[in-house]
């Protein structure tokens, strides 16, 4: 670009009767810039827009990707070649990236109205905490302390609390699937202390495992005490103070199940507390759907087989063969399945039986069903058929051949080679 005092320069040195290479010599530019000012197609001191190469090639490009958005940025960079694309490919991607040509793929992104992609409030908040609950019963076979997930929303101030069976993972997000769906849905964020299964003690940050707990649930994570108004750290909150007077009042003998709606019941009394006047449920808008299933995350439990040739199991009994009473077995179950398996310690698969409601007291009867060596595959949650992502490249489509052809009408001289399908 040449400045108002260069171009001056430039009309005098001309009416002087210099040439113009002689100009663009003396100062020191391009003779085709000094020729373009003296012909009028430039101004002084304004610049030039950039001319955009790409712009009469979006339209091809958004056609394909539309057809398939997982096309290679590479595949795609050879086939505008073939149609006259004179830029490189660093400059071609970055003009997907500012036009955002590439659409998100609705089979890889679906919209989770299911789950937490759905509108997030951000003033909700739920907080959980591990409470360890001094002297449970004997017959409840957890050792010196029962573990209890508790799940208090900070502005609706509703809350829930769990039984669990241990703070590893597969036991924490069985709990805190259970939380949620007492509660009636989840906030967009979770607050909760640090365990080893969340938080990664040499980072200090969610462990992946549990990120993608929060990832299925389209939730953010975040440590630390709640911080709810009016309430100063490190008081005890009314929800721990009603679980601790609950626990203390529980009658002796009293079983695992029992124990567990009798806190239910308490909890959802409580709720009534803070519910305006007429409402019978939490605002629907205040917490977002949980998606159909738990987190399909797998439990293991070591069992010993009775006498009988029976597994207990949450307190209900499922058969194995009678000669392998006293031998050590595990039970399997993923949450987001309706049946168990009973495995050797080694994983070979004995018995698989449907799962039965917790603390039902029920007997299944026969030895299982039949053992398969293939999982069968799972069916869609819809109609949807799923992403043909990595099935290999797509042929044009009409739309795109369309495109294809414009391009080679407009493009000067003689016509090349069509982008390969």
């Amino acid at each position: 670009m040449l400045t108002r005092e260069e171009y001056s320069d430039v009309q005098e040195l001309r009416r002087q009767g210099w040439s113009i290479s002689a100009i663009a010599r003396h100062l020191g530019r391009d003779r085709k810039t000094v020729r373009s000012y003296l012909d009028g197609d430039r101004i002084a001191g304004v610049r030039s827009p950039v001319q955009d190469e790409c712009s009469r090639f979006l339209p091809y490009s958004r056609q394909r990707l539309t057809d398939d958005p997982h096309l290679p940025a590479s595949v795609l960079y050879d086939e505008v070649a073939a149609l006259g694309y004179p830029g490189g490919y660093s400059t071609f991607t970055r003009a997907l990236r500012k036009h955002e040509v590439r659409p998100p793929c609705g089979l890889c992104r679906p919209d989770r109205s299911q789950g937490g992609a759905a509108s997030r409030p951000a003033e909700e908040e739920l907080r959980l905490e591990l409470l360890r609950l001094p002297g449970p019963p004997q017959d409840w076979d957890c050792g010196s302390h029962a573990l209890m997930l508790t799940g208090s929303l900070t502005r609706l101030g509703h809350w829930r609390g769990v039984l669990a069976e241990s703070t590893e993972l597969p036991q924490l997000v069985e709990a805190l699937d259970q939380v949620m769906r007492h509660l009636g849905g989840t906030a967009g964020r979770w607050r909760i202390d640090r365990t080893p299964s969340v938080c990664c003690p040499t980072t200090g940050r969610v462990t992946q495992a549990f990120a993608e707990v929060a990832r299925y649930y389209g939730v953010g994570v975040e440590f630390g005490p709640a911080g709810r108004p009016g309430r100063a750290d490190g008081v005890e909150s009314p929800c721990h103070r009603a679980v601790r007077r609950w626990w203390r009042a529980m009658p002796e003998g009293t079983g695992l199940w029992a124990a567990q709606e009798a806190l239910d019941r308490l909890a959802r009394r409580m709720d009534t507390r803070h519910r305006p006047a007429g409402e019978a449920d939490p605002p629907a808008r205040a917490l977002l759907e949980l998606p159909d299933t738990p987190f399909p995350v797998r439990l293991r439990t070591s069992r010993t087989v009775t006498s009988q040739g029976q597994v207990s199991f949450r307190g209900n009994y499922y058969p194995v063969p009678a000669d392998l009473s006293g031998a050590v077995v595990q039970v399997c179950r993923r949450l987001d399945e309706p049946f168990l398996s009973i495995t050797t310690a080694s994983g070979a698969v004995i018995a698989r039986h449907p799962l039965a409601p917790q603390g039902a007291g029920l007997t299944l009867t026969g030895r299982g069903n039949a053992i398969v060596l293939e999982r069968p595959v799972r069916a869609s949650r819809t109609d949807t058929p799923p992403c043909r992502r990595g099935d290999g490249l797509r042929p044009l489509s009409p739309e795109a051949l369309a495109e294809a052809a414009a391009l080679r009408e407009r493009r000067p001289g003689r016509a090349h080679a069509g982008p390969r399908c």
